[in-house]
């Protein structure tokens, strides 16, 4: 179940540098590399995200980073069928926890406000609905655009789940892709970073994680507390060193920093930016080492 500050956090300000189009039947924003066509794009990166979906402008200003930082493609599709979490809820939610006597007067109204925020969204994007179109996604990609090309996921919150279930490895399950070549033995993605994901299954979901993966976490989340981290940490230790994964712990920041962390406070700030680095430069890593 995903906690309220799934649904809590900052809008931030700037202008989306990418395009949208369609793919593979889902409406995507794309950010391309900078230098493209002159440089070749190092990879694929397809961002799950967080409840408040592929419009959200946090989400696409991330993408932007990512393309400009790494010099990959990368897609943020529109994986809930219009149904992502209100921005409202950013709002909304923050008041649930106001202190004061005004803050516990007003507690059971803004309770259920906060319920109709959070039950839509868990109902209309619960796993039984979201995965298949999820893998969907990444089989297609890697059956066509990604057949030659190293692709990574990246998800967030919501998303992190997912991306924790497509680094547990899996092919595409086709035979011949693209001129006759052979990709039944190719994972779906060849690296995963998630960051202060949720909804995860201790310890199943990572114990079975075979696909380098990078866990960028709050010092302060309720939903990844400390004792998840230690499980975290303990799979990390056992994986074999090649596909051996990584935890980096933000100690000042809480779930969500990644891409709704709040800039007037220049420490979330700076955590967030340096998360961003932690996942370009594991993609950059493990795309390198990818052979096509």
């Amino acid at each position: 179940m995903s906690c309220p500050d799934c649904f809590a956090g900052s809008i931030h300000e700037g202008q989306p540098k990418g395009q949208i189009t369609k793919l593979h039947g889902l409406d995507v924003y794309v950010s391309s590399p900078p230098q493209e066509p002159s440089r070749p794009s190092n990879g694929i990166v397809i961002i799950v995200p967080d409840a408040f979906g592929w419009e959200f402008v946090n989400n696409r200003l991330l993408a932007d980073h990512y393309a400009e930082k790494g010099n990959f493609t990368v897609y943020l599709p529109e994986f809930m069928n219009g149904h992502p979490a209100p921005l409202i809820g950013l709002t909304v939610i923050p008041k649930l926890f106001q202190g004061g006597v005004w803050g516990w007067l007003t507690k059971p109204y803004w309770l259920i406000r906060t319920l109709q925020v959070m039950l839509p969204f868990l109902i209309r994007n619960r796993l039984g609905k979201s995965w298949p179109i999820v893998e969907g996604l990444f089989k297609a990609v890697r059956e066509n655009e990604g057949s030659n090309v190293p692709i990574g996921a990246a998800g967030f919150c919501w998303g992190g789940k997912h991306t924790v279930l497509l680094a547990h490895g899996g092919g595409s399950n086709t035979t011949t892709i693209n001129n006759n070549n052979n990709n039944n033995n190719k994972p779906l993605i060849d690296a995963a970073f998630t960051g202060h994901p949720s909804m995860l299954k201790f310890p199943e979901d990572i114990d079975k994680i075979t696909i380098p993966t990078s866990f960028a976490l709050a010092g302060q989340d309720v939903t990844v507390d400390a004792s998840k981290i230690e499980q975290i940490q303990r799979a990390i230790e056992k994986q074999p060193e090649e596909k051996k994964g990584e935890s980096v712990i933000y100690p000042a920041t809480g779930h969500g920093f990644c891409v709704r962390a709040d800039h007037i406070t220049k420490e979330k700030e700076r955590a967030a930016a340096e998360a961003e680095d932690q996942a370009v430069a594991w993609f950059l890593k493990w795309f390198a080492s990818a052979v096509y």
